[in-house]
């Protein structure tokens, strides 16, 4: 399979996907009657605002590929398909998953399968990165594991 993404586009879908992923904890936060688990979700928003200035720090360390003219339109159709099939990179995506959590427990769940399907796409993508920044994509999947960890931490203490 050719390599057609640049680690500037995994990135910029790592920003979305960090921005629902806030967006997802905040309002999980706000609903959340028990102390511990609010404060939990408080801390995992501040997380993934976190990432996201990381991830733009990152952004702006690395080059854009930009496709043939001829080409761009069905590349970056391409690029959509594919995200929106693992990961929540839509606006306000992680607001309205939140909303359907009953309970804390059910919010951390959502979360850990969010965080799941975060790492998935990042695996999955860095088969069309270009071979030399690979190592940007790594950079994403370890924060994804290390946000994995937490919640099911939490998850053993809600």
């Amino acid at each position: 399979m050719s390599n057609i993404f640049s680690a500037a586009e995994v990135v910029e879908m790592g920003i979305k996907i960090e921005e629902n992923g806030k967006s997802f904890y905040d309002t999980v936060a706000k609903k959340s009657k028990n102390k511990d688990a609010q404060q939990a979700f408080e801390l995992l928003a501040g997380e993934e605002e976190n990432h996201i200035k990381r991830f733009e720090a990152i952004l702006s360390q690395v080059k854009k590929y930009e496709p043939p003219e001829a080409y761009a339109e069905d590349y970056f159709s391409y690029i959509k398909s594919l995200s929106s099939e693992y990961v929540f990179t839509s606006k306000d995506k992680g607001e309205e998953t939140a909303k359907d959590a009953k309970t804390d427990k059910e919010a951390v769940e959502l979360g850990i399968g969010f965080e799941k399907q975060s790492i998935l796409f990042y695996e999955e993508m860095k088969k069309f990165v270009l071979e030399g920044e690979q190592k940007i994509v790594n950079k994403l999947l370890e924060e994804e594991k290390e946000h994995l960890r937490k919640l099911s931490e939490l998850k053993g203490k809600i």
